[in-house]
């Protein structure tokens, strides 16, 4: 037993490094739980945002349900009602709505 505890004296370097171990840990565990998701979902919205067109049903961060009728700049127009459009920010739009099929319309 005694000679374990001089080799562990005998090396303070060591000691420093496995104080510092457990945050290295758990920064690695942080990336992979938290960062590295919400990098994968900023990535996936901003390719749904680049490739919006006219004519697509969707839904903005205030709950504004809509089809896609023009754009301009940073600015998508929506047609929420008949002869009602507004024009609301491109970043506003939260997702896409799936396109009903011919069977979920008959239900409706």
């Amino acid at each position: 037993m005694r000679p374990n505890l001089m080799l562990l004296a005998a090396s303070p370097g060591s000691s420093q490094l496995v104080q510092f171990l457990p945050f290295v840990l758990i920064f690695v565990v942080f990336y992979f739980l938290l960062i590295v998701p919400q990098q994968r979902q900023r990535k996936k919205t901003q390719e749904m945002l680049a490739n919006l067109k006219s004519g697509d049903r969707v839904v903005t961060s205030g709950g504004i349900y809509g089809t896609i009728t023009g754009f301009r700049d940073t600015i998508v127009q929506l047609q929420v009602a008949n002869q009602v459009k507004i024009d609301v920010a491109r970043s506003a739009i939260a997702s896409l709505q799936p396109e009903e099929s011919e069977e979920g319309k008959k239900k409706s």
